[in-house]
């Protein structure tokens, strides 16, 4: 599988795909094992990087992926299969907004890695599927440095979704059903978990 992700990570290079960077998935792929996570919901496939090596981290672990972006999917689609993963990886083609899980399902891990300006609206949709004690990862979050930056921003859409980063930012250090931790680690992760219902 080491050929496989050599590809990957090439092909993002080539055709401008963002992929998580390696020091956050590796922090990712430990947090897993450490937490005996089983299930896992990523909400951005991109081209299946991160969902093909949080599914590698164990023997037990099960991912559904979603990805709006045909050109994207479809990639995903063939990396999972060039990994043997079809039985360990569920692929969803549509807009994770739009998309009506079935509500008895629950995840161990929400993983969340698309457009950056939704972030807040992902974690609260997502977080009713999230199990007991579950924990919401969410990538990007230092955003190249730029978030604390803002006045060095000069592109007005690049200012509003670094805006929308630091408003994110504070509704998790706000949010009174999960306590959050932020990693420096990559482009900065948060680690929001569920707390105990007393």
């Amino acid at each position: 599988m080491k050929q496989q992700i050599l590809e990957m990570e090439q092909y993002a290079v080539d055709n401008n795909v963002p992929i998580i960077e390696k020091k956050s998935i590796a922090f990712i792929m430990k947090y897993i094992k450490e937490h005996d996570i089983r299930n896992i919901l990523e909400i951005g496939s991109a081209i299946g990087y991160s969902a093909i090596l949080m599914a590698s981290s164990t023997e037990n672990v099960q991912v559904t992926t979603i990805e709006r972006d045909e050109v994207r999917y479809m990639e995903c689609l063939k990396n999972v299969k060039k990994c043997g993963f079809e039985k360990k990886i569920n692929v969803v083609f549509q807009d994770a907004l739009e998309l009506n899980l079935s509500e008895d399902l629950e995840y161990d891990l929400i993983f969340i890695d698309a457009a950056k300006s939704q972030d807040t609206r992902f974690f609260e949709k997502y977080k009713h599927f999230l199990s007991k004690n579950g924990t919401i990862i969410t990538d990007n979050i230092k955003f190249h440095d730029l978030v604390g930056n803002t006045d060095k921003i000069e592109s007005k859409n690049l200012k509003g979704m670094v805006r929308k980063i630091e408003e994110y930012i504070e509704f998790l250090k706000s949010n009174t059903e999960f306590d959050t931790k932020f990693y420096d680690i990559g482009d900065g992760l948060s680690v929001s978990v569920r707390k105990e219902e007393k």
